[in-house]
């Protein structure tokens, strides 16, 4: 008994050149379908991929189970990592503003940043602390006026054991007389086995305002301190 082949009266130009899908096929199908353009395929366009796929497959060699199905797990994977891209972008734009709303409560609070520069108002004084790695039998604290390099005032803190050690300038010169109000240079040094070092110092500034810019929460310093970004805050007093 002889065998009818089911595919026999199948001419060249009903199955396909190759037998691989088509891909023109199939987005022609898509574009037919909606009748629009888009540059991202969604779940129902990929539905749409796989039908044209089926029906412009070859099929005297048709597509495997496998092959939909691995189609299938690599358009999870990429509608998978769209939604966690969506989700963290939201996350961030989140913590951002609560860091703004967190800052702005800084506004008119004294803060301790990182610098070698106070402000002295009227009647005020310039306080901060340095940071001492190990004990140092001389610790001093020297007030220089930038503008001309001259030392203002100097105070002996005298024996100091590692840790942080505080310090506070009242405003007045080595005469004794007040300071003209303005910007001061601190700078902390001790000795350390037999040698003069300068100490990483930080001092206390008032918060004028706060801003948000590309390197994020900046905090404004009163008296034109400068910025200082968010993270930069050591304390809050």
């Amino acid at each position: 008994m002889s065998t009818v082949n089911p595919y026999s009266s199948l001419n060249s130009s009903t199955i396909p050149a190759t037998s691989s899908i088509s891909t023109a096929a199939a987005a022609q199908s898509i574009s037919k379908g909606t009748g629009t353009a888009s540059t991202s395929l969604g779940q129902a366009d990929f539905l749409k991929l796989m039908t044209a796929q089926m029906t412009h497959q070859d099929p005297t060699a048709p597509m495997s189970n496998g092959d939909f199905l691995a189609q299938m797990a690599q358009f999870g994977t990429v509608d998978g990592i769209q939604s966690l891209n969506t989700s963290f972008n939201n996350f961030a734009t989140s913590m951002g503003s609560n860091q703004t709303l967190q800052a702005a409560n800084l506004v008119g609070k004294t803060v301790s940043t990182a610098s070698n520069q106070g402000l002295l108002a009227a009647g005020g004084s310039i306080n901060g602390s340095a940071a001492l790695t190990t004990a140092s039998p001389d610790v001093s604290v020297q007030i220089i006026n930038p503008s001309n390099g001259v030392v203002v005032s100097k105070m002996d803190l005298g024996s100091q054991a590692a840790g942080t050690v505080p310090f506070s300038w009242n405003g007045t010169n080595s005469n004794g007389t007040p300071a003209t109000p303005g910007i001061y240079q601190v700078q902390v040094q001790s000795m350390i086995n037999g040698a003069n070092t300068a100490l990483t110092t930080n001092i206390q500034s008032q918060v004028s305002s706060v801003s948000m810019g590309a390197q994020g929460v900046q905090v404004n310093l009163a008296g034109g301190l400068g910025s200082v970004n968010l993270s930069e805050v050591t304390q809050i007093l």
